[in-house]
Order: structure tokens, then C-alpha cells, then sequence
């Protein structure tokens, strides 16, 4: 496949050089005194014009893109003084003999004639290199980007895995008669992350239910030591979102309450769309001002989660995190458009 595009980039730059170099031939032919095309305008212009590409196809990228600057100016006065000989010395002594070639004036103004088709016919190699390495750039900096969001998603997994393995183990202790349905909930979360979330963007739909799935998880932190709520708008079909953005959030608020309240625990999380496409997303929790809270902002998983928003939703997003004496408050707001 690489072989391909470089075959038909090499197709679409010849095409362009070609056409470029036939306008420029008009012109210069156009601006000579007769305004005719002859053979003879023809073979001055290929001599140039082949000076022209010696040094845009062989001494740009060998020196000066390398920054052999001195190679790159040595070889390239090294061309334009064969092709002002070849044109000075040979062509104009065959069509002009009695006119032209006879002093180191006619010379100098002979490189000065051929430099304008020179240099547009190098300016516009230079020109094709530098928006072909531009979309280059570009290419490896998309595949950058999707690399870096691919680690950062599977960085999500593990941490909750492991949460959650520790709570089943909990649960095995305690032998619990809800083991049997949170394996069941963990094996479809897991299902979900490891399957459904394989794509940069999946239904928003999809990822409420697996939000549902993860907060029931959760719940049995605080059974009987208090509520949790969460509610969200019914318009929420025709929409996708980038998988696993709100499960820190919703993770911290339950650790930290479940840490430092014994009751009266109280949890809300809010997830609203408008018709415009905004997603508002807002997560509360209480909590007591103890020293496992002073971190609440610095965790690895809401670094995570950060990153994600910048690289997914940029110029797109706003994302809030305020904790006052007794509550802790996420505000997350999304352009899913």
C-alpha cells in the first residue's frame, strides 16, 4: 500500500513540475522580441530548465535539507556555471556566431537571463517538498495522537480491574449473596471495555448503560450508608462521545465519600444533552475534610482523563473540579458535534 501513494505521489509531482515547466516555456518564449516559438528557444530552455532540476531534485534534498548548507551553494554555482557555459559558450556560438559569445559582459548577462527560470522552476520544487512534508508531519502527528489515546485507554482498564477485583474479594469474605451479580456486572463492564470501546467514539447511549452498570458496581461500598442519584436526559440516541471519560469522576466521588463517611452518604451525578449536541455532565459528592481527601485533583486517573479531553475535544470543553469544605464538585461540558 505505502508503495502505491508513493508511486502516484510521484505521478502527481511530475504532472505538476511538467505543467509548470510548459507555462513557464510560454512565458519565457512569449517575452522574447519575435514572440515566437522556435526549436531554438526550446533547446535554451531545456538547458536551463535542466540546470533548474539538477539542483531542485539532487543537491536540495542531499544538502540542503540535510543542512549542508556550503555543499548545497558550491554545487549548485558549480551548475549554473555549466549550464551559462553550455548556453554562453555552445548554443548561442551555434545560433548566433557573429552576435553573441565573445566577452565576459555577454556572460554575465547571460546569467542573468537564465535565473528567473531558475528559480521558479527551484522555488516551486522547494515549494512541493515543503507541502509534502507538511502533510507528512501531519500524517505521523494523527498517528501520534491515536497511539497516545490507545495507552491512555487501556491505562483505565487495569485501575479498574483491580478496584474491583478488590471488592469481589471483599464480597467472597463476607460471602455475600450478591457475589453472584456483581461478577455478572463486572463481566459485562469488562466485556464492554474490552470490545465496545475498540473505536475512538462509540453510542452515547452505550456508554450511559455501561455508566449504570459501574455505579451499581460501586453502590455496594455504601450499602446502607447512603444514596446514591443519577439521572440523565431521554434525547441521548442520535449521539456518540469518546468511551470512558466519566469514570474517574464517578469512581473518586464514591472513594472518597465511602473513606471518610461512616453514613449519611450522599452521591449525585447528573448527565444532560441538549438538542445542540452540549453535554453537560456534573458529579457530587460529600466527604469529611481528612487527609485522604487532600489529593482528590492530583490522582493519575484524572491526569488520564485530562489528556483524553484536550487530544478528543479540543477548543470543545470545559471541565471544572472545585472541592469546598464538605463536597466535592465535577463539572464536565462537551460539544459532542
Amino acid at each position: 500500500m505505502q508503495a502505491k501513494i508513493n508511486y502516484l505521489q510521484i505521478i502527481k509531482e511530475l504532472s505538476f513540475q511538467l505543467t509548470l515547466a510548459g507555462l513557464v516555456f510560454i512565458l519565457y518564449s512569449y517575452g522574447r522580441h519575435d514572440r515566437i516559438i522556435t526549436l531554438q528557444e526550446f533547446i535554451f530552455f531545456s538547458n536551463q530548465s535542466l540546470g533548474a532540476y539538477v539542483i531542485g531534485f539532487v543537491f536540495l534534498p542531499r544538502f540542503f535539507y540535510k543542512n549542508k548548507n556550503w555543499h548545497f551553494a558550491i554545487y549548485s554555482a558549480v551548475v549554473l556555471g555549466i549550464v551559462v557555459f553550455v548556453e554562453e559558450g555552445i548554443l548561442e556560438r551555434i545560433y548566433f556566431p557573429y552576435t553573441k559569445g565573445r566577452n565576459i559582459t555577454a556572460k554575465i548577462f547571460d546569467l542573468l537571463d537564465i535565473l528567473p527560470t531558475i528559480l521558479i522552476l527551484l522555488g516551486a520544487k522547494f515549494a512541493w517538498d515543503a507541502i509534502t512534508e507538511r502533510k507528512r508531519t501531519k500524517q505521523l502527528e494523527l498517528l501520534a495522537k491515536e497511539s497516545e489515546l490507545q495507552f491512555l485507554k487501556t491505562q483505565i482498564n487495569p485501575h479498574f480491574l483491580f478496584n474491583n477485583l478488590n471488592n469481589l474479594y471483599a464480597l467472597a469474605i463476607e460471602q455475600s449473596s450478591k457475589t453472584p451479580d456483581f461478577i455478572l456486572g463486572l463481566s459485562d463492564m469488562l466485556r464492554y471495555m474490552l470490545y465496545d470501546c475498540k473505536t475512538q467514539y462509540v453510542a452515547l447511549t452505550k456508554e450511559v448503560e455501561h455508566l449504570e452498570n459501574f455505579i451499581k458496581l460501586n453502590e455496594l461500598q455504601i450499602e446502607g450508608r447512603g444514596e446514591v442519584f443519577f439521572t440523565t436526559s431521554k434525547n441521548l440516541q442520535s449521539f456518540n462521545i469518546a468511551p470512558l471519560l466519566f469514570m474517574v469522576f464517578v469512581e473518586n466521588a464514591f472513594k472518597h465519600s465511602s473513606s471518610s463517611l461512616t453514613d449519611n452518604i450522599e452521591i449525585k451525578i447528573d448527565l444532560t444533552v441538549a438538542n445542540n449536541g452540549v453535554l453537560v455532565f456534573t458529579c457530587t459528592n460529600n466527604y469529611l475534610p481528612k487527609s485522604n481527601t487532600q489529593n482528590l485533583s492530583k490522582g493519575i486517573g484524572l491526569i488520564n482523563v485530562k489528556k483524553r479531553l484536550e487530544m478528543l475535544y479540543p477548543n470543545s470543553h470545559s471541565l471544572e473540579i472545585k472541592a469546598n469544605k464538605h463536597s466535592y464538585n465535577v463539572f464536565l461540558k462537551l460539544e459532542l458535534n
